[in-house]
């Protein structure tokens, strides 16, 4: 028997229809809108089919685990650090895997703006899956949108919400167009500290794998990414910290080791700094939340 939600530690929000449909009716959530988003940890037994569809897109991206899915008769894996796109009014069924289950940040969108951003990203029915370059900064804004949604139901709410996804799609279409080539030498570097998060930082060896000096390296990296070095892999430490708040029941001290902190006060303050709140304090937030009815 297969699960729509209940996952321990999940997060769900769903707009009410009625408020969904009033906000299409005004810019600029008419562009784009998110109606349902949230977060299913090692989601054992997860499982959807619709024969006729959803009436949004919906994104799904996997963070750990593994699963399917099959649209128009072929069956594609979906794995770690992966999105999978099916469009509005497509047949589908997705199932999360017996042996590891996936975890997997997912929204419903709608909007005027969708089927341009769509057309970017350039997944289609018959190829819906592909690599993410940045996942961890994916699985951020995903996480920010769950964060507005679950403040309230204003129209502020509704409008940031909105803002992070067309970021988040426009992250999609921009891995996906001609710049990969120029990006390769410093997504291998990325692709190696989001491997290594508990790994001590070393600029030169960094530098090595990019097969630039230091001096340029660091600039080349910031002129890409928008961040030092040192501001970037702390956010990914910080993202994984997250999740790890709220999908397992390490202590602080365990998820700091596992980020890469040996002092898990020295981690708190980083964590702090980042997340406008302390560990625990984010922990205790996400186990309160209130989660509401059903859909994914």
């Amino acid at each position: 028997m297969y699960l729509r939600d209940g996952f321990p530690d999940q997060r769900l929000h769903v707009l009410p229809r009625l408020l969904a449909k009033q906000a299409l009716q005004r810019k600029p959530t008419s562009r784009m809108l998110v109606t349902d988003a949230g977060y299913f940890p090692h989601a054992a037994r997860h499982g959807r089919w619709r024969r006729a569809g959803a009436a949004e897109t919906i994104v799904i991206m996997c963070t750990d685990g593994s699963g399917w899915c099959e649209l128009a008769g072929a069956r594609h894996d979906v794995g770690p650090n992966e999105v999978l796109i099916i469009p509005a009014a497509v047949s589908h069924q997705y199932y999360a895997a017996e042996a590891e289950p996936w975890s997997i940040w997912w929204l419903h969108v709608t909007g005027d703006d969708v089927p341009d951003l769509l057309s970017a990203i350039g997944l289609t029915v018959a190829a819906p899956t592909a690599p993410m370059t940045d996942p961890f900064r994916a699985f951020a804004l995903a996480e920010s949108i769950c964060d507005e949604l679950a403040r309230d139901e204003t129209a502020a709410s509704l409008t940031a919400a909105a803002g992070a996804a067309w970021n988040l799609l426009a992250q999609l279409a921009a891995e996906r167009d001609g710049r990969g080539v120029t990006r390769e030498p410093i997504a291998r570097v990325q692709d190696y500290l989001r491997a290594h998060l508990s790994a001590s930082l070393n600029i030169r060896q960094l530098a090595e794998l990019a097969g630039y000096s230091t001096s340029h390296f660091s600039a080349r990296f910031r002129s890409l990414t928008g961040f030092s070095v040192t501001e970037y892999t702390k956010r990914l430490r910080m993202a994984r910290a997250r999740q790890l708040l709220v999908a397992s029941a390490l202590s602080i001290a365990e998820i700091a080791a596992a980020v890469g902190y040996h002092d898990p006060f020295y981690f708190s303050r980083h964590f702090t700094a980042v997340n406008g709140m302390s560990p625990r304090e984010y922990r205790a937030r996400d186990n309160g939340e209130n989660r509401p009815r059903q859909r994914a």
